[in-house]
């Protein structure tokens, strides 16, 4: 078990981009050789963990004026069952369980993971000894114990589990709280349905039938790694909403980062984890009591830290020209601060944000900010923030979303056909269509790690 406190948020420590990537070559050269053989040691333990899966991590407002859709409920005696699908396979897992935002003790009293059903269901294992493709139920542990309380503003690392993943496949991991925990941590757009039972232990419960209450958060679970079966690498996607999938399918798996992911398995690259670390409501610049810290606070703990992330992808800043002009409420404001924005700034942030990467060793690209039905002159500065976008040479590359997505006709709208109905999220096909645009450098990663990955011939 690993745990460790949330320190502030600071910046990125200024590494030799240059050392970094010969670092990562002379490593990934080296795994490949153990796994061909050359070497007698176990590939699994050879390789560097990569992120399989992440859900960037909120903080969940408090107080008697927080309208009910905005919190979670207290959990006391219930199993939490959560259902993700990692986006790579691998033969070993370990997973993080967040309490940044917690108040008070969070208590696991068990854990496991096992491969999802229907429902709240989980497979009980395969009928064929031996079959290693269908693996049984698991129990987690947290230091050698079954039990874990993690202190509030930490956060956890499970034990490794030599249990097999395979991309694509939905795993559940179910969490039993036997004390009264109110829930300070989440992730909100889980696009996913999540499950509560009844009264008790259900971890290793297979019926789907004890689990009658549904949410659509990840309470506490931010992000699952996994020892790969081959040399691979993590692309990270990071946004706000339309990063974060708002509107896609639920439980289909539609997001822009996930229908990326699907699209490298249907070429054959099974080597790269797409992770989707967006966060609904997210800006650049601005703080929320709802959608979490900026992402200049959080780029280094949800990005640049993922596991073998080798690129990264930032599509940022609507919410920063669209939140400046929403009205102020009494209350609970999830908008506030109201901050009024420019291009500078909204330049000027993202200019840090391809420094920080490229301090890390890590390639940067950035996307043009999508349609959105602005007012003239919120539209004026998307415009003009996608000019500076599209002809800028701080990042290694750009993603041209707006004109993959605005209708020729009417450049500050959508196509109807990609866009989910309230003009500003896209819709299945709309995220589609930003899947493709960002394909070719999800396949230029893949090839890059192969060649990183193949010794250099000999010098004699």
């Amino acid at each position: 078990m690993r745990m460790s406190r949330q320190p502030a948020p600071c910046a990125a420590p200024r590494i030799e981009a240059r050392a970094a990537r010969r670092w990562r070559r002379f490593s990934l050269a080296l795994a490949s050789l153990l796994c061909l053989g050359l070497v007698r040691v176990a590939c699994a333990e050879a390789l560097p963990w990569v992120t399989a899966w992440e859900a960037a991590p909120q903080s969940i407002p408090q107080g008697p004026g927080v309208p009910g859709f905005r919190k979670a409920a207290a959990l006391q005696d219930r199993t939490l069952r959560m259902v993700l699908v990692p986006e790579i396979s691998g033969t070993e897992l370990r997973v993080r369980i967040s309490n940044r935002w917690g108040t008070q003790w969070l208590r696991i009293a068990r854990a496991g993971v096992a491969v999802a059903g229907a429902d709240g269901a989980i497979d009980a294992g395969p009928r064929v000894q031996g079959a290693a493709d269908r693996p049984a139920p698991a129990a987690l542990r947290f230091g050698g114990s079954a039990q874990v309380a993690i202190p509030p503003h930490a956060e956890v690392w499970s034990d490794p589990l030599r249990w097999p993943l395979r991309a694509g496949r939905a795993i559940a991991l179910s969490l039993y709280l036997r004390e009264s925990t109110l829930p300070g941590t989440w992730h909100r757009l889980g696009s996913q349905v999540q499950f509560i039972s009844g009264p008790g232990d259900h971890v290793d419960d297979p019926r789907g039938a004890d689990f009658p209450t549904r949410i659509t958060s990840y309470l506490w679970l931010d992000r699952v790694d996994v020892r790969p079966r081959r040399p691979s690498v993590a692309l990270v996607a990071i946004g706000d909403s339309i990063t974060d999938g708002m509107r896609s399918t639920l439980n289909a798996q539609r997001s822009w980062p996930q229908q990326l992911s699907a699209r490298l398995r249907a070429e054959g690259v099974r080597d790269v984890s797409v992770v989707n670390a967006g966060i609904s409501g997210g800006r650049l610049l601005s703080d929320s009591a709802c959608w979490g810290p900026p992402l200049l606070q959080r780029f280094d703990r949800d990005a640049l830290s993922v596991a073998s992330a080798r690129a990264v992808v930032v599509l940022i800043g609507i919410n920063d020209i669209d939140f400046a002009h929403t009205p102020q409420r009494r209350g609970l404001d999830c908008d506030a601060p109201h901050l009024r924005v420019d291009a500078a700034m909204l330049e000027q942030g993202l200019t840090e944000l391809a420094r920080q990467a490229h301090a890390r060793g890590l390639k940067a690209y950035v996307g043009t900010l999508t349609p959105a039905r602005l007012p003239a002159p919120q539209e004026a500065l998307r415009g003009r923030l996608n000019a500076w976008i599209r002809s800028q040479r701080n990042f290694d590359g750009v993603l041209d979303f707006d004109a993959a997505l605005r209708d020729p006709r009417d450049p500050a709208r959508m196509l109807p056909r990609l866009d989910s109905g309230d003009h500003l999220h896209p819709s299945d096909a709309g995220y589609a269509a930003m899947a493709a645009v960002a394909l070719p450098i999800a396949l230029r990663q893949a090839a890059a790690l192969r060649a990183d990955a193949t010794p250099a011939p000999s010098s004699r």
